[in-house]
């Protein structure tokens, strides 16, 4: 009879700690997640930046010395990603393709122009800046048009804007949301051993040595979560970059073991935290308020 009470006592106790450390883990993962959102954020918005195109149409009468030294003069420009020119030929070819059928047969002729497409770097995606740019090149005699969507940088930009706060936002409700959760796992895991620290306190157990072996063992759990949950995120990472590689996400191994670091931290911050206010609460309770 002894030993199955001893077994289920012990069952109980490791399902508590399983408990904990399951919430542990599951909230500091989501808080990861979230904090690689904040600190990509503006890495995601650049990569979207960069795949708008600024189309430089020529002139038929354009000299292929002017253009050579258009495409150099734009390749060597500090606005430039990558400046490539877009022959008329090729142009027809391709948007053949995307109708299905030769326009240059029933026209008996082609329409399009010679043209350089250039995607500039996400900094100086802005409507004034690219306005800027567009002036200054339509402003050569061998440029006929400078094109751009600009309804779409201005929606992106509003939206980038709004995402960036919306993250921001998330981010701190989040972290209110896991000091809560963990605290709460906490909290129970202690109420259920509230009878043994009172019979401690009364046979004339301190309170710092009361609290001490509950404030080790929830920092050894909130470290375990902690693992288990940058095992996790390592997992998304390896997954995300080998996905979208063009992102870099390894690029900033500095960020990114400042975020594992303050991940672990965390978890064992708010497991001491929790600890020690909960254990302090029943070491303050009454006898009788143990019941309730």
């Amino acid at each position: 009879m002894a030993q199955y009470i001893e077994r289920y006592q012990r069952r109980k106790l490791i399902s508590s700690y399983f408990s904990v450390v399951l919430s542990i883990a599951l909230v500091l993962f989501l808080l990861g997640v979230l904090g690689l959102l904040v600190l990509n954020t503006k890495k995601l918005a650049d990569h979207f930046k960069e795949q708008i195109t600024v189309s430089v149409f020529l002139k038929d009468n354009a000299k292929p010395v002017e253009i050579e030294q258009l495409q150099k003069s734009l390749a060597m420009a500090d606005y430039t990603k990558s400046a490539n020119f877009v022959s008329k030929e090729d142009a027809a070819e391709e948007y053949s393709e995307d109708i299905g059928e030769n326009f240059i047969e029933f026209l008996g002729y082609n329409p399009l122009k010679n043209s350089i497409d250039v995607n500039l770097k996400a900094d100086y995606v802005s409507p004034i800046q690219i306005g800027e740019i567009a002036d200054e090149l339509a402003a050569k005699t061998y440029v006929d048009e400078v094109s751009y969507d600009k309804p779409l940088i201005s929606l992106l930009n509003d939206n980038v804007k709004k995402i960036s706060l919306w993250i921001l936002i998330a981010c701190a409700v989040f972290t209110l949301i896991a000091v809560l959760l963990i605290n709460s796992s906490i909290r129970l895991s202690i109420y259920s051993k509230r009878f043994i620290i009172k019979t401690m306190q009364m046979v004339g157990a301190t309170k710092t040595f009361i609290r001490k072996p509950f404030v080790w063992t929830n920092i050894k759990l909130g470290m375990f979560g902690a693992v288990i949950a940058l095992l996790a995120l390592g997992i998304v990472l390896y997954y995300v970059n080998a996905t979208f590689p063009e992102l870099n996400i390894f690029q900033d191994m500095v960020v990114l073991i400042i975020l594992f670091i303050g991940i672990f931290g965390l978890g064992v911050l708010i497991s001491w935290l929790s600890t020690h206010i909960a254990t302090q609460r029943f070491l303050n309770l009454r006898t009788d308020d143990l019941y309730y």
